[in-house]
């Protein structure tokens, strides 16, 4: 399979996940919100060790990847926290997660281009501006 089925798939997870934030905002706390996120994603990754270690997938652990995916789930819990502020507060699905994306896809980017030194052309800046208007408009109506 390749990067692209997993990207489509994982764009309708975050869909999704926007989508139940949404409803559930204003209708429990920030906080057992974000308990029961943790919760979740706890169980999931359990029964993905388990599932891999049943099935033979070896399983190794290196200092850098256990502070990188610290990390991830600091970042992810803070995004899922935001979000629940940001629909709590009566914001808009159709304006705050296009913002809110875009702004991360922004600093992802950069963080790739300064940080990892990815590769840099012409048309990744058309697409980027792109982009951005497309976001400029949806925000702006």
């Amino acid at each position: 399979m390749s990067w692209t089925s997993y990207a489509l798939g994982t764009a309708v997870a975050l869909a999704a996940a926007d989508f139940f934030v949404k409803l559930a905002a204003g209708k429990l706390s920030n906080s057992v919100a974000l308990l029961l996120y943790g919760s979740c994603t706890f169980l999931f990754g359990l029964g993905w060790v388990l599932w891999q270690r049943i099935h033979g997938v070896p399983q190794y652990v290196q200092p850098s990847g256990v502070l990188a995916a610290l990390g991830v789930g600091v970042a992810f819990s803070l995004v899922t926290l935001g979000l629940y502020a940001s629909f709590g507060a009566g914001a808009p699905i159709s304006v705050v997660s296009p913002t809110i994306r875009f702004g991360g896809i922004v600093l992802a980017s950069l963080a790739g281009l300064i940080l990892l030194r990815e590769p840099f052309s012409w048309r990744y800046v058309i697409g980027f501006l792109l982009a951005g208007s497309g976001v400029y408009f949806i925000v702006t109506r």
